[in-house]
């Protein structure tokens, strides 16, 4: 029977060791920080705000971050002027993933499909998507009924079709209302057009919900049910970017970047 003391030992080892492979991995996570600027990279990490949301708060965070905010909404232009309608579809494919789930976990399960996108079926999609997304065979449905409906619609030829709205609140409607597009709600669509680098669209998540509840912009960060809702609060949103005197596509990356200590895809 190992004495008391053998027993301690083996315990201030375990424990010294294991602090040991922390520090490793906190060494190996400051270094990926350091490379997060990199366009096929999803996140940069910012010092998460502790303060409360003040418009004085929301400037002093701009001005620390305006460099990073701006980086990252340069490339989501490019990926507009890349032409790419396989790259549109990538990002729109993303916001299916993210609909009531994190960024992280669309971005997990967009390496596991990314080779499918254009050819997969269904069950190689689902296949593909267990363990890495939480609705494997729902979002792989959206995939493929929305792949289905855009290739007898325009040919999956994204750029054009989009670009043939002069309107850009008409061109958010149609992916919202088009029943053959699944999983965008105004939410998502907004967040898929923004990735693509167009400008003008609030993405109304809880962090932006939340802030503008804290400003008493609005009485609840509740997300808005109807069209009208979402464009009121929308409003409001660019009304806040004013007084503010940030730019809108700006004004939510700080936002979000104060709630949550990135600047997120």
């Amino acid at each position: 029977m190992p004495s008391i003391r053998n027993s301690y030992s083996t315990k201030k080892r375990f424990v010294k060791s294991f602090l040991t492979e922390i520090r490793l991995y906190s060494k190996k996570l400051l270094t990926y920080n350091r490379h997060a600027h990199k366009i096929d990279e999803p996140f940069i990490f910012v010092k998460k705000e502790q303060q409360p949301v003040t418009i004085e708060n929301i400037k002093n965070a701009y001005a620390a971050r305006r460099d990073e905010i701006r980086a990252r909404l340069a490339e989501f232009s490019a990926i507009w002027a890349s032409k790419s309608d396989e790259r549109l579809w990538e990002e729109m494919v993303f916001c299916f993933f993210t609909g009531g789930c994190s960024a992280r976990m669309g971005m997990r399960s967009i390496e596991a499909v990314r080779p499918l996108l254009i050819t997969g079926t269904h069950d190689e999609l689902m296949n593909a998507l267990v363990g890495r997304h939480r609705y494997p065979r729902a979002r792989s449905g959206y995939i493929v009924a929305s792949r289905d409906f855009l290739q007898q619609h325009c040919g999956l030829r994204l750029r054009e079709k989009l670009a043939s709205f002069e309107d850009p609140l008409a061109r958010r409607d149609w992916l919202v209302k088009e029943k053959g597009i699944k999983g965008l709600g105004y939410k998502e669509a907004s967040h898929f057009l923004r990735n693509i680098g167009l400008k003008g669209y609030a993405i109304l998540d809880k962090h932006i919900l939340r802030s503008l509840a804290e400003l008493e912009i609005i009485d609840d960060p509740k997300p808005p049910s109807t069209r009208l809702k979402y464009l009121t609060i929308e409003e409001k949103l660019k009304n806040l970017a004013a007084a503010a005197q940030i730019d809108f596509d700006e004004l939510d990356l700080v936002l979000w970047s104060m709630k949550t200590g990135e600047i997120l895809k």
